[in-house]
């Protein structure tokens, strides 16, 4: 097939970082999206800590002691050795620099006896009921900070509710390092106050808060007349997600002029009281290597009644990754929470089927998942329960999900108006459902892109989003049409959003827009 160069393509090519419909993903990913990841030197074999190979005893200590050895030492490779791995508790990478490496996901195996409910306990909702937060948070491999992971563990255990995103457990857990002059969305540099504290190579955190009028929201959202009518005071889980935190490096200071690895997301505006804040100590430079993590076999829970058979979970990860990684027979698969600039490379999930098989939440930003499956269930679905698929909410932004092939699930956009966010060269079983409560606001915010995607049963729900998404972009899709969860706009009047190439997937040049988006330069 002729693939024809994309009118929207040439589009943005001229004005790459302030195009209206597609965003600048083109920085997405660990490192910057790096092909090559960190490859520290070996310093421990979890052997020598005790563990066996053959599934007789419990080895989790044995891999914790490992990790916790290297970490303190400042960082190193861990290497699991072929074999398969009993592990009766969770296993934590809580120091930077620290990376979990098996012998390859076909050789290396953790089997996992118990689930988060059991090992850590009941996790409840914030809001109430009896929901378990197992179902979207958490992971039997769990990469986040030693004083972040700790006090979340304690308040679950308290039946308190652990803040999930940047700053803590309140809002008001930072410090601020300057303020922010205005600057307008796709600049990489800002002028600040006072750069006294700023330095090249600094993690911080670019913070707007919500007004009372909601124009960040609106801003999110596009700034069209739909966004200025759009009901907003009522969606209270939504309005609980801002201040928008967008962590990010410092890659030049001079004088007060402060420049960083990736382009502003949005407008920065006085009304929002911009400042560049502290965080949580990030974890960095960590990841989880060549493992199939299998989760004991049993019956999917109902609905939002997840016991925590998770996969990989990264929570305020910063340039972290994983790389040939399998989870099996999970409750949800890989967790981006609060986490940002960290890449999933050649990951799987399959078995008896899972309720997220990815999830994307509480402000995670500029992640790279690519190469990516999601395995059609091995056994029937038991009643009652929800299947999503590739899933992003609570205002995270400039996510990209390349290359994959997705045997079940949907583009779960989970309400709590993520923005920005592409999805590209994907083929999908389009046969899950999206989530989402009514109180957490739009389904989309302003500049989704769904670039290159076949639709395998021509179900248009969650794929084909011009009639729903606002300053969206859908290009080069299979032709589809409407059956089973069927949305209406969030927002009034023209949404301004594109469409081409309907019904000729691959049809359009380029064929991979993260890709192509890499290859531009400044």
């Amino acid at each position: 097939m002729y693939a024809a160069p994309s009118a929207l393509w040439q589009e943005f090519t001229g004005a790459p970082y302030t195009h209206p419909q597609i965003p600048y993903v083109g920085r997405a990913g660990a490192r910057l999206g790096a092909t090559r990841l960190a490859r520290p030197r070996v310093v421990a074999n979890v052997l020598d800590h005790g563990a066996t190979p053959d599934g007789s005893t419990d080895s989790a200590p044995a891999l914790n002691r490992a990790l916790a050895a290297a970490g303190e030492r400042g960082g190193g490779t861990v290497l699991v050795p072929p074999g398969t791995y009993r592990i009766d508790d969770l296993i934590h990478i809580g120091h930077s620099g620290v990376v979990l490496r098996g012998a390859g996901s076909g050789r290396t195996t953790l089997r996992a006896t118990r689930s988060l409910t059991e090992l850590v306990g009941p996790y409840g909702s914030r809001y109430g009921g009896d929901k378990s937060s197992w179902s979207w948070a958490g992971g039997l491999i769990w990469l986040s900070p030693r004083a972040r992971h700790a006090s979340l563990l304690a308040a679950i255990r308290e039946r308190a509710w652990p803040f999930e995103g940047w700053t803590g457990n309140r809002r008001d857990e930072w410090t601020s390092l300057t303020t922010v002059h205005p600057a307008r969305r796709g600049d990489w540099s800002v002028t600040v106050e006072d750069a006294a504290t700023l330095h090249r190579g600094q993690l911080v955190l670019l913070r707007l808060a919500d007004d009372p009028d909601h124009t960040l929201l609106e801003h999110m959202a596009g700034d069209g007349p739909g966004a200025r009518a759009y009901v907003w005071d009522d969606k209270t889980k939504l309005t609980s997600y801002v201040p928008y935190e967008w962590p990010v490096r410092i890659t030049r200071v001079q004088g007060r002029r402060v420049t960083f690895e990736r382009p502003l997301p949005l407008d920065v505006r006085p009304e929002w009281d911009p400042r560049l804040t502290t965080h949580v100590a990030a974890l960095t430079g960590s990841g989880v290597e060549g493992i199939t993590l299998e989760a004991v076999e049993t019956p999917q829970s109902p609905h939002l009644l997840d016991k925590g058979f998770n996969g990989v979970t990264f929570q305020c990860a910063y340039d972290c990754w994983a790389d040939d990684v399998v989870v099996r027979n999970v409750d949800n698969g890989f967790g981006l929470v609060a986490a940002s600039a960290c890449t999933l490379r050649r990951t799987r999930v399959e078995g008896r089927g899972s309720h997220h098989p990815y999830f994307c939440r509480e402000g995670s930003h500029d992640n790279l998942v690519e190469d990516f499956r999601v395995a059609a269930r091995t056994v029937p679905a038991p009643p009652g329960t929800q299947l999503h698929g590739i899933n992003v909410e609570g205002l995270s932004s400039h996510n990209v999900w390349s290359r994959g092939v997705m045997e079940m699930g949907t583009f779960d956009t989970h309400r709590g108006m993520p923005f920005g966010n592409v999805r590209t060269e994907i083929t999908v079983e389009n046969d899950g459902r999206h989530g989402g409560d009514a109180s957490a606001g739009p389904l989309y915010g302003a500049r989704f892109t769904h670039w290159n995607v076949t639709v395998t049963n021509g179900r248009a729900g969650l794929v084909r989003i011009d009639t729903i998404a606002p300053r969206s972009a859908t290009v080069g899709i299979s032709e589809v049409r409407e059956f089973d969860q069927i949305d209406v706009p969030d927002f009034a009047g023209d949404l301004h959003a594109r469409l081409e190439a309907y019904g000729a997937p691959g049809a359009v040049r380029p064929r991979n827009l993260y890709e192509a988006q890499r290859k531009v330069r400044r």
